[in-house]
């Protein structure tokens, strides 16, 4: 049912000579409050691969938050060097890293961040919007993912009228709809029962498998256990980062419409 095909955006995307679609090196992270200085990541050196399935696990406080939002340009770094398929990040502009939060990084939220008064099919076409995507494509793209995660029948419902599990399904098909270079997923199985949380691990499995690349970020073993490569952070700094357990898929080409 699920079967997008390998990284990039027919091209569009530098790709890094070693292979890296993730480079961070030296990043740290501090916060102040008031008269006291909190230490959030403590040199953070992170490389991750095109097409990996990595999972962040860590305590609470440990900073797998914090490392979230660096890497998915939410925040930014006090310190360190963070290059994004090969682009460097630090000193962006603002817009420049809206951009790139819109076109090349895909978010699938716990609360899964849909807007409630827009239907499925609306939620799904945002990015393009965003991206300046024409109308034909757009309603190309949205089509085919929707069908993609088995909601072509939902497409205009609103989220009160979804379950949790259709609900994350379309926060999926918006994370692809820009055709991301990572998809960075937050307790994506948090507010979901065990039955769709499975589901939605077992979509993540297939889009790795279709040459995709994915963060995790979770608490859950289970979930860490079927991802490629585990990353453990304690006090801000890495303190584990497991041997793959399964060799990476290579990137099969990619199912995307065509660039306006």
């Amino acid at each position: 049912m699920f079967g997008l095909g390998g990284n990039g955006r027919n091209g569009k995307h530098a790709t890094a000579g070693n292979g890296h679609v993730i480079e961070l090196a030296g990043i740290t992270k501090r916060y102040n409050t008031g008269p006291v200085e909190v230490e959030a990541l403590r040199g953070i050196d992170l490389t991750i691969k095109t097409g990996e399935m990595v999972a962040i696990v860590g305590p609470s406080g440990s900073g797998k938050s914090t490392l979230m939002n660096i890497i998915g340009c939410l925040d930014t770094a006090s310190g360190g060097s963070y290059r994004l398929r090969g682009e460097e990040v630090a000193g962006l502009s603002i817009d420049r890293l809206a951009d790139i939060r819109n076109r090349r990084i895909g978010f699938v939220f716990q609360n899964f961040n849909l807007l409630p008064q827009l239907t499925a099919f609306e939620n799904v076409e945002m990015p393009l919007l965003f991206a300046g995507r024409s109308s034909r494509d757009r309603q190309q793209r949205v089509d085919e993912l929707l069908a993609q995660v088995g909601l072509d029948d939902r497409k205009l419902h609103r989220p009160t009228e979804l379950s949790g599990g259709q609900m994350q399904r379309v926060a999926i098909a918006r994370a692809l709809a820009c055709s991301p270079d990572i998809i960075l997923a937050d307790e994506p199985t948090g507010n979901l029962d065990s039955a769709a949380g499975r589901d939605i691990i077992s979509m993540f499995e297939q889009l790795w498998q279709g040459g995709h690349t994915l963060v995790l970020i979770t608490h859950d073993p289970a979930i860490a256990a079927r991802t490629h490569r585990v990353i453990r952070i304690e006090d801000g700094r890495i303190v584990e980062d497991s041997s793959p357990v399964r060799p990476p898929v290579a990137a099969s080409p990619r199912v995307d419409s065509p660039t306006p």
